[in-house]
């Protein structure tokens, strides 16, 4: 067995593991951090839209064309007086995007590139986008975001609960921002492929949190029936034991998109390839991190909000602390401590009982100390109260 398979091994029987629950602040950290910088590139640069959601017009010139990106760039933007897109294709030509142009302005540009070039204009092919079909695009683009969304929670509300629900939510926002703020920043134009790009994203993270909360359901399925591990030491657990698995499935989903981003867009020019593989290799890599870093703490802190579960937690608590304390202490105080031990019993099942019937659950009443001298005197007292006497019975 290779070094990676005895980790995930080790990781699934619970011999090793990262607490990722404990340490959960600090991921929300990270990702707060990303958020603001995603936000921070979207205000100050913006989204550079596609002709097909703020229309325009696109030119493709005829293949081995001798004119380079920048004398392409300076004619297109002289004739329209809008900054265009240019991008070399792998065959030698080029396609040229200019946004915000009616059919008049779009002749008159590509008048001028077949001059610049020396070619018939007829020879470069135009394409003419309205901005009111940009729009309506735009629009129905946003209205299947909002569908996709209302779904997911449907589902995993139906399939697990609301709390889970709540957590892929945030957690799929959180990969739409990071990779919406990736396009503002590289300066890549959304095209109907980005959007195709982020419902694919979101399918496969939604894939990924699915698989993670069905080993979460697993192991704490019968949590209240053990008393050795709190439900975030559970779901830290679960977590572990999937952690191999999702890392191994997001490495091998990455790698092709990472040849068809690097290789197929930018050694050999891919145009629109440039578009999708971008939008899922990032959304590909923030799914896999927010799966593991997001969705399950969230999941984690708002059970572990639930009334049964913080008595029921604040039991295994109480038990762990005073079996290290018997460890540690003397034999007398361990016999006093178990005398407690059996009263806190008492104390934490009707606080369980409560919290499931739905009434407040009292707080932890005081305890004398098992060194104090006045709890045992009262404990022995009364013990040995009624001893030796006549229990009234005639035989």
């Amino acid at each position: 067995m290779s070094r990676l398979g005895d980790l995930g091994a080790r990781l699934y029987r619970g011999e090793a593991g990262y607490d990722f629950i404990g340490k959960r602040f600090i991921w929300y950290g990270v990702s707060i951090l990303i958020t603001i910088l995603a936000f921070a590139g979207l205000g100050l640069k913006g989204l550079h839209m596609g002709v097909e959601f703020s229309g325009g017009a696109v030119f493709t010139t005829p293949e081995g064309s001798s004119i380079s990106v920048e004398e392409a760039r300076e004619t297109a933007q002289e004739a329209a007086g809008n900054l265009p897109l240019v991008q070399e294709l792998g065959n030698g030509s080029l396609r040229i995007q200019v946004s915000d142009l009616d059919t008049e302005e779009s002749t008159v540009v590509r008048e001028q590139l077949a001059e610049r070039m020396d070619l018939d204009p007829q020879q470069i092919n135009a394409e003419l986008v309205g901005p009111s079909w940009g729009s309506q695009i735009a629009n129905k683009a946003w209205q299947g975001l909002a569908i996709f969304m209302v779904l997911v929670v449907i589902y995993l509300a139906i399939a697990f609960e609301w709390r889970k629900a709540v957590a892929a939510l945030i957690a799929l926002i959180h990969d739409i921002t990071i990779t919406v703020g990736v396009y503002a920043i590289v300066g890549f134009e959304v095209t109907p492929g980005t959007v195709i790009g982020l419902l694919t994203i979101l399918g496969y993270s939604l894939y990924d949190t699915v698989v993670v909360y069905d080993g979460l359901k697993e192991t704490t399925h019968n949590y209240r029936k053990q008393t050795r591990f709190t439900y975030a030491e559970l779901a830290n657990r679960s977590l572990n034991a999937t952690l191999v698995r999702s890392i191994n499935t997001s490495v091998v989903a990455l790698l092709p998109v990472a040849g068809l981003l690097f290789i197929g867009g930018g050694v050999l020019g891919g145009g629109m390839l440039n578009d999708i593989a971008l939008s899922i290799f990032v959304g590909l890599a923030a799914g896999a991190y927010s799966s593991i870093m997001i969705a399950t703490p969230l999941v984690s802190d708002l059970k572990s909000r639930e009334s049964a579960i913080k008595a029921h937690d604040r039991r295994i608590l109480a038990k762990r602390a005073k079996a290290e304390k018997a460890e540690d202490g003397t034999a007398e105080d361990a016999g006093a401590d178990e005398a407690e031990t059996d009263e806190d019993d008492a104390q934490d099942e009707g606080d369980e009982g409560a919290a499931a019937s739905g009434e407040d659950v009292p707080e932890p009443r005081a305890r004398a100390t098992a060194g104090s001298g006045a709890g045992r005197s009262t404990r022995s007292g009364s013990r040995s109260r009624g001893r030796g006497k006549s229990s009234g019975k005639r035989r």
